[in-house]
């Protein structure tokens, strides 16, 4: 570690220092102090470093949210090894690609996932041994024997801007891409989520959305960057959160639909106390949003943000200026430019770049991709935005290139859909775009052209999709048309599409 660096292990180290004796993370009964947080990773780094675990190697896990997850992610911090959490919503062939473009050295499952982890181990051979999230047993080694020692590790090279974890995006030409996020491009969003809100060691994160996701992940490190409480939860239940809230006095939650729904909808029979929920942040509909506010006296936040930048590079309470993905953020410069690389005036929309100590380090392994992204010195979004008179963004949707639809936060690229309905014998033609949804913001709506003579129910091809890639992913909606629009030269004019079919 140089002069000038600062990682994700310095804050745990400052915790442990700092506020000993505070309450860092909560796992269902299990409590741990930040003292406490630090000595288990230190015990894990050195159990990983004493197998072989070097700096860049890889740590695959498949597992849903836990404590000792957690501590993965601590001693990967310590010894400069790369955090590879794997979305265990997708197929296990989806699963197999990211493993396979990954590469890690060891692999941890969880108890859900290691007949699939065990089913997939031999076909990598990079993969030096595989590890048990709890119980040892079934070809799987023991977590608490890693742990099985004083701590000691010496110290490694670990800097500011070294990879730390590669979070695999949604498919853009089939295949998803691993966006590679560094110390510091975290560390800044974690500052600029404790200035904005306002959060100190006082404050408590519910940690529901997955240690996969970038929102989650980002919202637990910036609970710990202020020195304040994790809340962990394996899955999203609305009962077990609201008792999380009122008991640890949780004081704010990044989500997605419809969890706040939910968890509202839930209180209205159970009747906690959730005062304390003074932030909430993510994507909502006005009726939600203000039946938050009501409840709570709290602000729901709106923002911008992606995998590739580490988090949210816009915020502003939802009802500032509603509708607006709000103001650019403190660590993070947000242009908008045309096609030809210029910048556009303010009320024309162009793409949002960005730059900043944010800005991801690129796509694993994906130099070509990554030349086109970061061309003229700017990271290109592929979303489009215009500005305002006051300097608030407003989203206007996404490249074509990039379309992307968002059920309940999760990224589906239409291609990687109409891919799979392709499939069905049945279906000539198909255009997947996004249309609103009241439960999950967002829905998935497939048009489809059938061969001649040729039949297919709604809810077969429905779940004929679902069979061929992971389920967020499916249609919730599908429609049957004599045929699509199309451009001059051939091309399924989705322009049209989304005039005549985007309603939800």
């Amino acid at each position: 570690m140089g002069l000038y660096d600062y990682t994700i292990y310095n804050i745990i180290k400052r915790n442990a220092f700092v506020y000993p004796d505070r309450l860092g993370w909560v796992f269902n009964d299990e409590q741990v102090t930040h003292a406490q947080f630090k000595e288990r990773v230190d015990r894990l780094a050195s159990g990983l470093w004493k197998t072989g675990l070097k700096k860049g190697d890889r740590i695959g896990v498949l597992a849903l949210n836990s404590m000792n997850f957690a501590y993965l992610y601590g001693a990967a911090a310590r010894i400069g090894a790369i955090m590879l959490p794997i979305n265990w919503r997708l197929k296990p062939d989806e699963i197999e690609y990211v493993i396979s473009d990954g590469a890690p050295k060891v692999l941890f499952a969880g108890q859900d996932f290691k007949s699939q982890i065990k089913s997939l181990a031999p076909k990598f051979k990079f993969v030096k041994k595989l590890y048990s999230l709890d119980k040892a047993g079934g070809g799987f080694a023991s977590f608490d024997k890693l742990m099985d020692n004083d701590g000691s590790c010496p110290d490694q090279d670990v800097r500011s801007d070294d990879a730390y974890v590669i979070i695999h995006t949604a498919a853009v030409a089939g295949r998803p891409r691993g966006a590679t996020l560094s110390h510091q491009g975290l560390i800044a969003a974690n500052m600029q989520g404790m200035y904005v809100w306002n959060l100190t060691e006082k404050d408590a994160h519910l940690f529901v959305l997955p240690m996969f996701h970038v929102a989650g992940l980002g919202s637990a490190l910036t609970a710990m960057q202020a020195g304040g409480a994790n809340v962990i939860m394996s899955r999203f239940d609305a009962e077990e959160a609201l008792k999380n809230i009122e008991k640890y006095k949780v004081s704010f939650i990044v989500e997605f639909p419809p969890m706040l729904a939910s968890i509202l909808d839930k209180n209205e029979e159970i009747k906690c106390d959730i005062s304390s929920l003074r932030v909430v942040g993510g994507l909502e509909g006005p009726d939600t949003a203000k039946r938050y506010h009501d409840l709570t006296g709290g602000t729901f936040w709106t923002a911008f943000g992606q995998s590739e930048t580490s988090g949210f590079v816009t915020y502003a309470p939802y009802f500032e200026k509603l509708g607006s993905a709000g103001l650019p953020s403190h660590m993070a410069e947000v242009k908008l430019m045309d096609d030809s690389g210029n910048f556009v005036e303010t009320g024309q929309v162009g793409e949002i770049v960005v730059r900043g100590p944010m800005v991801f380090k690129g796509y694993w392994n994906l130099d070509r991709d990554n030349e086109y992204n970061f061309r003229g010195g700017w990271h290109h979004t592929g979303d489009m935005g215009r500005f305002d008179e006051d300097g608030y963004l407003w989203y206007a949707g996404r490249m074509p290139e990039k379309e992307l639809i968002k059920p309940g936060g999760e990224n589906v690229y239409p291609a990687e859909v109409e891919r799979a309905v392709l499939e069905h014998p049945a279906v000539k033609e198909v255009a997947v775009i996004g249309v609103p949804d009241k439960q999950w913001g967002e829905a998935i709506k497939a048009v489809c052209v059938l061969k001649k003579g040729k039949t297919v129910a709604e809810g077969d091809l429905i779940e004929f999709v679902a069979s061929k890639i992971a389920r967020f992913k499916k249609p919730k909606h599908v429609v049957f048309v004599p045929e699509l629009p199309k451009n001059a030269d051939g091309s399924i004019n989705r322009i049209k599409v989304k005039e005549q079919h985007g309603q939800g």
